[in-house]
């Protein structure tokens, strides 16, 4: 490091002077000191497999958005189709369910509903043609694209529009096999995240004291007092726009920010501000707040700076002691986007945006370091490396699960620790250079795909993954601290001696 002062009389003007030189360039190597962190994952962006009971009290809970349902008929025994996966009409003369018999539920009310198709568009009447037959033509909502799902306990259902019972049965109001108003609703897959637990409650009776009360500033006093030096904290893009943020999203989730930094600041803790679901989602992920799982972001400049603008907000942010984000001490680092998916996400648009939000960091901090997540299902992990390695304090993000993989369903306890000593170690070298940008672990969880393993056993997995992921230049962070599943909550782990740190 080049470090320059200017020559004053007295020994301490001059050595202030250095030292203010070094902290504006301290970014350009690694802290000093490795980052141990947990997530605090379903806190401010909800994962509903981390608290399931968030979603306990939803009227018709099983009709959230992104839920996928296939609809067969009783009288003729066959599925409804989106013939070509959308764009034409629908028929009903599948004896199978696939992706274009899958129809994903965009919720309007307890029992009101859009069906949206494997190529996004939504089933309607065609108000072009004879205003009866069913189709899937539109990419846009309006009063022919409503459906009402009346239900019976035995699952069988009628799905009518607004203004008729299927497109020109008037029907009797039985549940007759007869009756091809009537079709039986076979579940096909779910979505749990923030977009579900604001739409299915409303905005009235959505559950704003889960901030509160999830996370606590006697938490912070834990994670400091058992060897963790900091927290990585998910946010959504809404929380730019509180306490009135556009509808389904609720208020609060900025005011439980600003206490997470009055708290790491009291229990000398960092904090790494991680965007973990950017507007229209980055992965279709329930993590990323995706309504049906569709991938949207980055499809246009103006999405990009939408979400460049929330990145400048939270860098710039006011603390209710009058501090800035960028210039409370417990800010350090600054995670423009979790986990955009390719192909989804081109890394041209990932690229463009990387730079622009680098630069709204930079407006308001230049010492705060700025995480740049790899994509996941990317073929080349550095391809990054072109844009970080040219940008001080830049970090790049990994997450290394020994889960979400067939490889893993077979391994046994010491193939899968194996595993971390030779392919995560080699893994983590490749993207570690000594000119190039930080490497960091930001999510791992000591479980796996073996059954019934022992403490022993977990303990000795748990030790290989610190072993290795402690290599990364910039450090790891473990997901998370609190979840129902035990060994995905590091409370859990370290209360029960299965981590030690």
């Amino acid at each position: 490091m080049t470090m320059i002062c200017s020559l004053k009389k007295g020994p301490s003007l001059y050595t202030l002077a250095c030292l203010m030189i070094s902290v504006a360039y301290a970014s350009r190597a690694a802290p000093n000191f490795k980052v141990k962190a947990v997530n605090l994952g379903g806190w401010l962006v909800t994962e509903g497999w981390i608290k399931p009971s968030l979603f306990d009290g939803i009227p018709n809970r099983d009709l959230l958005d992104g839920y996928q349902y296939n609809l067969k008929s009783v009288k003729h025994g066959k599925y409804l189709c989106a013939e070509n996966g959308g764009g034409t009409i629908i028929v009903a003369n599948r004896t199978n369910a696939s992706g274009w018999e899958a129809f994903r539920l965009w919720r309007i009310s307890e029992t009101k509903f859009n069906f949206r198709v494997f190529n996004k568009q939504f089933i309607g009447l065609d108000t072009q043609g004879d205003g009866a037959t069913v189709v899937a033509i539109s990419n846009t909502t309006g009063a022919s694209e409503v459906f009402e799902i009346l239900r019976r306990d035995d699952d069988r259902n009628r799905a009518k529009t607004e203004d008729s019972v299927t497109a020109d049965f008037v029907g009797n109001g039985g549940w007759g096999d007869e009756d091809p108003s009537v079709f039986l609703i076979g579940f096909m897959g779910a979505m749990a995240g923030e977009f579900q637990v604001t739409n299915g409650y409303g905005p009235e009776k959505a559950p704003q004291d889960h901030w509160n009360t999830f996370v606590t500033e006697q938490d912070f006093k834990f994670i400091s007092v058992n060897g963790l030096n900091a927290v990585r904290i998910p946010v959504g893009w809404w929380i730019a726009s509180d306490p009135t943020p556009p509808k389904p999203y609720v208020g609060g989730s900025l005011n439980a920010l600003d206490n997470a930094f009055s708290w790491a600041k009291k229990h000398d803790l960092k904090v790494i501000i991680d965007l973990h679901a950017a507007k229209g989602s980055q992965n279709g992920n329930e993590h990323s707040s995706s309504r049906d799982g569709s991938i949207e972001w980055g499809r246009d400049d103006s999405n990009i700076q939408e979400t460049v603008a929330v990145i400048d907000f939270l860098a710039a942010r006011h603390l209710i002691t009058s501090r800035l984000y960028a210039r409370n001490p417990a800010l350090l680092a600054v995670e423009l986007l979790n986990e955009p998916r390719a192909p989804g996400v081109s890394l041209d648009s990932l690229v463009k945006y990387y730079k622009a939000g680098y630069d709204a960091v930079r407006k308001h901090s230049s010492t705060a370091y700025v995480v740049m997540s790899n994509r996941l299902s990317a073929s080349d992990s550095r391809e990054l490396f072109p844009l970080a390695s040219g940008l001080r304090g830049s970090v790049i993000d990994v997450h290394y699960y020994n889960i979400f993989s067939s490889t893993f369903d077979t391994m046994t306890v010491q193939e899968n620790i194996d595993f971390i000593y030779n392919n995560r170690s080699a893994e983590l070298n490749s993207i570690t250079t000594s000119n190039g940008p930080l490497t960091f672990i930001g999510e791992w969880v000591a479980e796996w795909r073996v059954k019934g393993a022992t403490k022993e056993e977990y303990q000795r997995f748990g030790k290989a993954q610190l072993d290795v992921y402690g290599r990364a230049s910039f450090g790891w962070a473990y997901w998370t601290l609190k979840n129902v599943n035990n060994h995905w909550s590091m409370e859990w782990m370290i209360q029960n001696g299965y981590i030690k740190l």
